[in-house]
């Protein structure tokens, strides 16, 4: 039984709840609080499945971050709720400069519409996500991000509010240019929230060949190795389709990841309470030599 669940967990969460959140608000005209409602029941599920088929069973035990991973979640997700509360005004401004655009297709089905929404955000995410590691001060901002160690869906929610807000711009700005609806950027919040815990997931799915579509945890747990430069891989938000043309699209099957292997190997040190994670960033750093990538990952091939 855990094996069959093992390898439809993975497209029956995605799949399933962002489908949920669809045909709720996109179909049925719920209120956009019902994403609330369909969000906390996902977590509920999330953690409950971690702990029936861990992939690490050291990662369902708090280590001394439960309360600061809340902390961070309240934040954002509060953050986000305003942002779309916020959302009607600013396609008011937006049609408002630009009136005679009508770029956004309306006209087609609301999952479809949903869809376009996703490709354009996982664009904008994952340039952002992959110009964080490679510019300073956004670095030092997403390493709140790196610093976990252990990997559990709920820290998927675990970032510095500023890189979240540009992540957000990145990813959502586009789409309000082209006068994304209300309802839509709704569901596409809801859906970014349902793949953070996904990607993030401690659950010991199995994905086969979807690896290369989806960026989910078997994948982006490589991208969290604390090895310097080895963990430049895998950026992709909700696909790996930019990583594929970056050429950073790396996973393998046979290194497993412990908790050895995570966190940001030259910052030891690096805070792990909720308010010296925000000041962090903006404080004078100093960094260690980053450990060395084990010999058994370096010859599957990753990044050194």
């Amino acid at each position: 039984m855990k094996r069959i669940y093992s390898f439809l967990y993975a497209p029956l969460f995605w799949f399933g709840f962002i489908g949920l959140g669809i045909w709720s608000v996109g179909y049925l005209a719920a209120p956009w609080w019902t994403l609330i409602i369909l969000a906390l029941i996902a977590i509920f599920v999330s953690l409950i499945s971690e702990y029936w088929i861990p992939y690490e069973a050291d990662w369902n035990g708090n280590q001394q971050d439960t309360s600061r991973d809340m902390a961070h979640a309240l934040v954002n997700e509060s953050s986000n709720a305003v942002s779309l509360l916020l959302w009607g005004s600013l396609l008011v401004v937006v049609s408002a400069l630009l009136p005679s655009t009508g770029w956004w297709p309306s006209n087609w089905p609301v999952w479809l519409q949903v869809t376009l929404a996703i490709l354009v955000a996982d664009a904008g995410i994952t340039l952002a996500h992959f110009a964080s590691h490679q510019l300073g001060f956004l670095w030092r901002l997403h390493a709140v991000h790196h610093s976990v160690t252990r990997m559990y869906g709920f820290n998927g929610l675990m970032k510095h509010p500023l890189h979240q807000a540009i992540e957000g711009i990145a990813g959502l700005g586009p789409l309000l240019l082209l006068g994304m609806p209300a309802p839509i950027a709704a569901i596409l919040g809801y859906a970014i929230a349902i793949n953070l815990l996904l990607q993030h997931s401690n659950v010991d799915v199995k994905v086969g060949a979807l690896r290369y579509i989806f960026a989910w945890a078997p994948v982006h747990r490589f991208h969290h190795i604390r090895y310097g430069k080895a963990g430049d891989v895998n950026f992709g938000f909700f696909t790996n389709v930019w990583d594929h043309l970056l050429g950073t699209a790396f996973y393998t099957d046979q290194y497993r990841i412990t908790t050895t292997d995570l966190g940001i190997g030259s910052r030891p040190d690096f805070p792990v309470s909720y308010i010296a994670q925000l000041i962090e960033p903006f404080r004078q750093q100093t960094s260690a030599a980053a450990p060395q990538t084990p010999t058994a990952l370096k010859n599957l091939g990753i990044h050194t």
